[in-house]
């Protein structure tokens, strides 16, 4: 069964950082791009970072460009995203999301996480 457990959300203030942790189980992680994705509170789904197999690849979304970094291990079957100069705009629900193959590009949502929470206050 594949298995996405996402952590490292929390409450930061203005100008902050966190990392974001999504460990992968139940499927040949180095094979597949991966994702994240966020929804903010009554709003929609939106992209944010992908990135290819190897983690030599990445692309970003306009909203987050040089202030996030998505990497992977993997040996240890995890997903990161570190977030630096947040905002209050990037308060939402961040989700860990697997791709249906290994193109970065051409994202094909699969299998989601639970998601966790990142909340950008003072």
């Amino acid at each position: 069964e594949v298995q996405l457990v996402e952590s490292g959300g929390g409450l930061v203030q203005p100008g902050g950082s966190l990392r974001l942790s999504c460990a992968a189980s139940g499927f040949t992680f180095s094979s597949y791009a991966m994702i994240w994705v966020r929804q903010a509170p009554e709003k929609g789904l939106e992209w944010v970072s992908a990135i290819n197999p190897g983690g030599g690849s990445t692309t970003y979304a306009d909203s987050v460009k040089g202030r996030f970094t998505i990497s992977r291990d993997n040996a240890k079957n995890t997903l990161y995203l570190q977030m630096n100069s947040l905002k209050p705009e990037d308060t939402a629900v961040y989700y860990c999301v697997k791709d249906l193959g290994s193109d970065y590009k051409v994202l094909e949502y699969d299998t989601w996480g639970q998601g966790t929470q990142v909340t950008v206050s003072s």
